[in-house]
């Protein structure tokens, strides 16, 4: 990857986080179109059918009718070779039913890190690892340790 592409990379990949952050399902599904491949591989395991950029959006919708006021923080991006990874801090407060879980009313604020390759300029694969078990934990569903 060229400096050039890094920097289009990274700037795309910042670009995803900050209209997920919006919480505006047209200008998040607008960018998806704009910054993700519509094949894009998703490697994380979902409990969805499609594939591509539409499973994508569903999975940022459910995130969305949980916690309304979602805000992805981007604390660390790293480009290296076809690869852009962001370490980012997630808050939320959570209103909507959310993994079989009723709303809590809760606010949480969990770590997550993001591995996106690039094709072409746009996202086409992505791994993503979330501290599932902090999310639960602030939820109430498992005692705090």
């Amino acid at each position: 990857m060229t400096t050039i592409e890094a920097v289009n990379n990274k700037a795309a990949l910042r670009r995803f986080h900050e209209a997920v952050s919006t919480g505006d399902a047209q200008i998040i599904s607008k960018t998806i179109d704009e910054v993700v491949h519509p094949d894009v591989l998703i490697r994380t395991p979902l409990p969805i059918a499609t594939t591509g950029t539409q499973a994508m959006k569903e999975v940022l919708a459910v995130l969305h009718r949980a916690f309304p006021d979602i805000n992805v923080h981007i604390e660390d991006v790293i480009a290296e070779g076809d690869k852009v990874v962001t370490r980012n801090t997630v808050t939320g407060t959570h209103q909507g039913e959310y993994m079989g879980i009723a709303p809590t009313g809760r606010s949480i604020t969990y770590k997550e890190i993001l591995i996106a390759r690039f094709a072409e300029g746009r996202i086409a694969e992505t791994w993503a690892v979330v501290d599932v078990l902090s999310q639960m934990r602030q939820l109430g569903v498992f005692p705090a340790p």
